[in-house]
């Protein structure tokens, strides 16, 4: 192997085997536990060892077909990784147990496809799998797109984005990046995959190294607030916004309505919105939005006495009578006939 060659294996299986180790740091040894680590970790994982085979075939196109297969595989769970990964950082209130109807089908089929097709006796096979493995890459990078894509809008209207929003940026737009290389070797060489990998994993690292000394606990940021919360002045500012959004036109109405799609519609991240609602309000999102409810509710009372209770109750975005009773005794400190009846009487006085 002639020296450049040499430089170039080195380089490209470089950033593969620091991948692999960096993968296992997320999956088993990186504090704080998180289920965004463990996707984070899968992702590498995966990734890594795609881009091996990637190396190894180059350099030697005799590789086993076993090997080939195995690295094709593990692409497979490169996009249903990132995805994943990206709504545990921006929802980690929720448990994300729906992995398991993603991951194991996938696991599944290739696993079936693996057993059933050998790469050498069944290269058409592999042909269309090699395709179909890429356009699902390509689903999941078009679904993680659109978990972040607020951060997105940040960055085209040249608002500074919070250091985890760039880490997730960066994570993002390196996946596709790998994924244009390998899509497009019809046009440069089969081992630019494998190169681009290496260099945007280092220049994350090197981010990333930069970034802990100035904020070491930003990638835990999405597990726990930690002690700061929202500066007064922006938490205000957004307090505002959402009143202003509630009073012109009127989410809480909505039985249905989600901390996500209150998030929508300011065009922030969840976990922004959560933190607002949680430390800086000291309430859970349904008491929040529970509150606005009852409010509207008070004011229904009041105007038109001849509207009936439970009418009023799905009338503010309640979905059944008991808990519109139950959330009116404990917002109010009164049931709603109590407040009708208090009413009546302030009025005939």
């Amino acid at each position: 192997m002639e020296f450049s060659r040499e430089l170039l294996f080195f380089f490209s299986a470089l950033g593969a085997f620091n991948g692999l180790v960096i993968g296992f740091y997320f999956l088993f040894f990186l504090k704080p536990k998180a289920t965004s680590n463990y996707f984070l970790g899968t992702m590498l994982l995966a990734l890594s060892i795609r881009i091996g085979k990637s190396v190894f075939l180059y350099f030697n196109p005799s590789l086993d077909g076993m090997f080939i297969q195995f690295g094709m595989s593990a692409c497979l769970f490169i996009g249903p990784s990132i995805y994943f990964y990206f709504k545990a950082v921006v929802h980690p209130e929720k448990k994300h147990a729906d992995w398991k109807f993603h991951f194991i089908p996938l696991l599944i089929v290739i696993a079936t496809i693996d057993y059933l097709f050998p790469w050498y006796e069944y290269g058409d096979v592999w042909y269309y799998t090699f395709y179909s493995i890429y356009f699902i890459w390509f689903v999941y990078l078009l679904l993680a797109g659109w978990i972040i894509r607020f951060s997105f809008i940040k960055l085209f209207r040249s608002i500074k984005l919070s250091t985890l929003e760039v880490w997730m940026v960066s994570i993002y737009l390196g996946n596709v990046l790998i994924w244009l290389a390998y899509n497009m070797v019809s046009f440069t060489s089969y081992i630019t995959g494998a190169l681009s990998f290496s260099f945007i994993f280092y220049l994350i690292v090197l981010w990333l190294i930069f970034t802990k000394k100035k904020d070491p606990g930003f990638m835990s940021k999405h597990v726990k607030y930690g002690n700061k919360k929202i500066e007064e002045h922006e938490a205000k500012k957004m307090h505002d916004q959402i009143h202003q959004l509630m009073i012109e036109m009127k989410l809480f109405k909505d039985p249905n309505l989600k901390l996500s799609d209150l998030a929508n519609q300011l065009n922030i991240i969840p976990h922004r919105l959560s933190q607002l609602i949680n430390d800086n309000l000291g309430k859970n999102f349904t008491t929040f939005i529970n509150e606005y409810r009852i409010e509207h509710a008070k004011q229904l009372i009041l105007r038109d006495a001849h509207l009936k209770l439970e009418s009023i109750g799905y009338e503010c975005g309640f979905n059944s009578k008991s808990t519109f009773y139950s959330a009116f005794k404990k917002i109010a400190g009164k049931t709603p006939a109590q407040f009708k009846d208090e009413s009546t009487l302030a009025v005939g006085s």
